[in-house]
């Protein structure tokens, strides 16, 4: 049985901007849930973001630029979110240290979690490849991080690790 992270909200916690939850409740979430340890987190909660709170977007959807080059994550009301969303990300990896995770769940799409696509940062509703910050902070550290869209992919890692 492995200990994986999952975005809280796919398991059902109301924790995103718009005060809701992504409940995953597919046949293969649910073989996940019942063969490994869930262990959950929103980054932007741990990183001190209140439920609910106004959208944000990486600038450049750039996450790497965030980290290394003075990127910045802007809500849609102006203000500058980038502290709390790093916050979360080194929460989110430091919980994956601790517990021994190799593997992650995160919500697609997310300017924290998002695996594969993010918004561009224009606020136009425009994805575009690219990875959150907690995604891109788990990856650089050898965690393999799945989209809540990856969940066979991920069953098939398990069975081999």
């Amino acid at each position: 049985m492995a200990k994986i992270l999952v975005s809280a909200c796919l398991l059902g916690n109301k924790v995103r901007y718009n005060g809701k939850d992504l409940l995953q409740e597919t046949e293969a979430f649910q073989v996940l849930k019942q063969q490994h340890e869930l262990i959950p987190l929103c980054p932007e909660v741990a990183g001190g973001l209140p439920t609910p709170r106004p959208p944000a977007e990486v600038e450049l959807g750039d996450s790497a630029k965030v980290f290394e080059a003075n990127g910045k994550v802007i809500a849609t009301t102006g203000q500058d979110v980038t502290a709390e969303f790093i916050s979360g990300a080194e929460q989110a990896l430091t919980l994956c240290k601790e517990h021994n995770i190799h593997f992650a769940v995160l919500t697609e799409s997310s300017p924290s979690c998002g695996r594969n696509k993010v918004y561009d940062g224009s606020f136009s509703g425009n994805k575009i490849e690219g990875m959150g910050l907690t995604a891109h902070l788990l990856e650089k550290n050898d965690i393999r991080v799945f989209s809540q869209f990856e969940i066979n992919e991920l069953l098939n890692q398990l069975t081999e690790f």
